[in-house]
């Protein structure tokens, strides 16, 4: 197994900036000497999570989640240590070096999803330059690109559309050319491969054939599906002739319900006055890119889930829908609705909800930038859109119907988690429906209280084996310990760490909790002649203790006297480890009588010799 050399480690944290690595993934926003954002390991609404570019160190106030830019990446990209190391050297230009003996990583040391998103990079590289190439096909997919579709050739090259040839098996002798794993090969989508079919360039059948490619990337930017535009090219035999889209199937790199167009580019773009457009298709949001509208996204062919709104909220509270105003982009919207409420998104709806169909791209096609200030005018809010949809005329309604449809938009706002938004909404529903606000008020408090019932009485949605099981508070989590105390002053003023592991009896030291063990490990480094701070990391065993290494070295060590707090903390440990021994010796004293077998004096003279130790506690040699 490779080794990486720990001068390596050292360079990559001191050359890339940890604002730049968690940058990829929440937005963050510069507060005072920190910057801070949403946290993207949980969902939230304010932001907790802060990051610190001169220590290197992120930590979020709401889960607790601490670390730097090797724990972040192995988080949120789900590597492993090496990958990981492997991951930020391409992405920030760090040579990584090995220890001599160990190699690099083979081919079949690498993970099956490192491989799987390398092949989608060289998938999407192949199918461009077919895209380019002056063949039959690349010439046939310029001219549908160009005058079929109206895009330009450089919006082409910048999203590296390309082409699948109609018959081709060059892709598949490419990727084995590169001796890619057969699991990988099998596991990737881009192919259609037997079961126990013995692995070669015959058993690679492609799964996209003389259509247009569209390389979808995750929000980090990297390849991990193609969506595939039918065309005359397409052949009769294709299992999915008929069908205009085909998109990738899901892979171990992609969940399409987890990802959504664009994203890695929008999210950058995104901000006051700028918020995300929602749009249908892949080729709306192109277009949208095209006119300068640089902040559209699109779902991958499925209805709207949680989680991408989830992932949206990392980076922008607002966003603007932009579906078809057909029946069934009003249905799409109302879906959506109730679930951007939950994950305390702020919605509006472009073109109103009227019968009219508009099509982004066609809109776009012909009005450019202007279409979508055009369309911006007339939008809607979130309750302005549902009651347009629910009641279009609600002066011509009868009591009854505006009651089904009150309850109806009850049950929408009860998604939403501030009561705060939850007045607002019911004002606005009042005056839309033209019903009187304490009346609406009423019956919504009545709703939810039937609500709240239901929930209390309905069971687990998942099995209670899958439930997250939350434990009692243990010592791990304290931070009231001596323990404590010393490893953050000894990480923030590492002067005192050789003079305090000569000073401290290390059997004294509480190890059963992480600060305790921690303690005791680091002070036998710094304790050494040739102590060296960086190899600290060296002595992180598990997630916890890096967690809670992060955490300390995060805070600010707002102490004067660094050695005052370490010599109250080896007083309080001197009279824990020894007022028990104390109180034994006491009561064996008390009782004497009973049992001839006590040496009296022995134990009067260590009593003596304890109580001497605690009225002269243990202190740091004076410098």
């Amino acid at each position: 197994m490779p080794v990486i050399k720990p001068t390596c480690l050292r360079d990559l944290k001191l050359r890339v900036n940890i604002v730049d690595v968690v940058g990829r993934v929440a937005t963050l926003r510069k507060a005072g000497s920190r910057f801070k954002g949403l946290c993207p390991f949980h969902n939230e609404k304010s932001p907790s999570f802060h990051v610190d570019p001169d220590k290197g160190f992120y930590k979020c106030f709401g889960c607790g989640k601490a670390g730097d830019i090797i724990t972040f990446v192995r988080e949120t990209e789900q590597l492993n240590f090496t990958e990981t190391i492997e991951t930020l050297g391409k992405r920030f230009g760090v040579s990584i070096e090995y220890e001599e003996g160990s190699g690099g990583p083979s081919r079949e040391e690498r993970s099956l999803r490192q491989e799987i998103f390398d092949i989608h990079e060289t998938a999407a590289e192949h199918f461009h330059q077919i895209f380019k190439s002056t063949s039959a096909t690349g010439d046939w997919m310029r001219a549908y690109w160009t005058d079929n579709r109206r895009f330009t050739p450089e919006l082409a090259d910048e999203f590296k559309i390309g082409a699948a040839e109609p018959a081709d098996a060059s892709l598949a002798a490419a990727l084995l050319k590169k001796k890619y794993t057969e699991e990988a090969l099998r596991q990737c989508g881009l192919f259609f491969v037997r079961d126990g079919a013995v692995m070669g360039l015959n058993s690679l059948r492609p799964r996209f054939r003389g259509r247009l490619m569209i390389p979808i990337r995750d929000h980090q930017g990297r390849v991990v599906a193609f969506t595939a535009r039918q065309t005359d090219l397409t052949p009769e035999d294709d299992p999915a002739r008929e069908a205009k889209y085909v998109n990738s199937p899901e892979t171990p790199i992609f969940t399409k319900g987890n990802l959504l167009f664009n994203l890695d580019r929008a999210r950058t773009e995104v901000g006051e006055g700028k918020p995300f457009v929602l749009v249908e298709g892949q080729l709306d949001a192109l277009r949208s890119w095209s006119v300068g509208l640089k902040t559209a996204i699109a779902p991958q062919g499925t209805s709207i889930t949680e989680g991408q709104l989830v992932l949206l909220r990392r980076y922008h509270t607002q966003v603007e829908c932009f579906f078809d105003g057909d029946s069934a982009g009003q249905k799409a919207a109302l879906r959506f609705l109730p679930m951007a409420l939950k994950a305390g998104l702020e919605v509006r709806f472009l073109g109103g909800a009227t019968d009219t169909k508009i099509d982004p791209d066609l809109l776009f096609l012909e009005k450019g930038l202007a279409g979508y200030e055009e369309v911006r005018k007339g939008s809607l809010s979130a309750m302005g859109f549902a009651c347009r949809a629910l009641l279009p005329a609600p002066d011509a309604a009868t009591p009854e119907q505006k009651s089904r449809v009150a309850a109806d938009l009850h049950s929408l706002v009860l998604n939403a988690e501030s009561e705060v938004a939850r007045s607002q909404f019911l004002a606005e529903v009042a005056s839309t429906l033209r019903l009187p606000l304490s009346a609406l008020q009423i019956d919504f408090e009545g709703q939810r209280q039937r609500h709240e019932r239901q929930q209390a009485t309905r069971p687990p949605a998942i099995p209670s084996e899958l439930q997250p099981v939350v434990a009692p508070p243990t010592k791990t989590a304290t931070k009231d310990t001596p323990e404590h105390h010393l490893l953050f002053t000894i990480l923030h003023f590492e002067r005192v760490g050789k003079p305090l592991d000569h000073t401290l009896p290390h059997e004294w030291i509480d190890r059963s909790h992480a600060a305790g063990i921690l303690l005791d490990r680091f002070l036998g480094l710094m304790g050494q002649d040739d102590y060296d701070r960086d190899h600290l990391d060296d002595l992180l065993e598990n997630a916890e203790e890096r967690t809670l290494v992060a955490s300390l070295l995060f805070e600010t060590a707002q102490i004067d006297d660094p050695v005052k707090v370490i010599n109250e903390a080896l007083r309080l440990i001197q009279a824990r480890s020894l007022e028990p021994r104390v109180r034994q010796i006491e009561l064996a004293l008390a009782n004497t009588h009973a049992d001839s077998n006590v040496d009296a004096n022995s134990l009067f003279k260590e009593l003596l010799d304890i109580k001497r130790q605690l009225r002269a506690p243990l202190r740091l040699p004076a410098a």
